[in-house]
């Protein structure tokens, strides 16, 4: 019975979400990840750095006793880094129960976008690297949002924690 409640409001929980993106911006351009993903935002905060890792892993944080990999978003779009300041933020992110933070220059708004504006990522020919990790084109009133698919930008050659943690789990 009380895993039964315990499931319906995690449906409810989900469907308060659909269709609500949290967005950011990382220079001119404003970003949207699914609120599904997104288990809160916290001020930047120290890093520890880890060795031997691909340059946008910045590190590691302890947020309250759980540490978890921080990735810097631009420097994974292969962007010009960014100065940290108090505006910069970690959204910490649960990803097939992979917990990742992103760190973003600032954080726009919570919108809705219906379905039905959400058109297909643009095929690039030269193409930004943060090409691949775009899963729509949200369209909300006179502006686009770029709606990230956050299994993309946290698995692909040169990076994936999904499959790791799955391994580790299994021995």
């Amino acid at each position: 019975m009380e895993e039964n409640l315990e499931e319906i409001e995690l449906e409810e929980k989900e469907d308060i979400r659909q269709g609500k993106y949290m967005t950011f911006q990382i220079g001119t351009d404003v970003f949207g990840i699914e609120l599904k993903y997104v288990n809160e935002i916290i001020q930047m905060q120290p890093v520890a750095p880890i060795p031997e890792v691909e340059h946008f892993i910045k590190g590691l944080i302890n947020l309250r006793g759980k540490i978890i990999p921080v990735i810097d978003v631009a420097d994974r779009f292969g962007r010009e880094p960014f100065e940290y300041n108090d505006r910069t933020c970690i959204i910490v992110i649960d990803v097939k129960n992979v917990v990742v933070g992103l760190i973003v220059e600032t954080i726009s708004e919570v919108v809705s976008i219906e379905e039905e504006n959400i058109l297909p990522p643009p095929n690039t020919s030269k193409g930004l690297v943060q090409g691949k990790f775009i899963c729509g084109i949200g369209k909300v009133g006179d502006t686009v949002k770029l709606l990230l698919d956050p299994v993309k930008l946290l698995s692909d050659d040169s990076l994936d924690f999904t499959d790791k943690q799955e391994d580790e789990e299994e021995e």
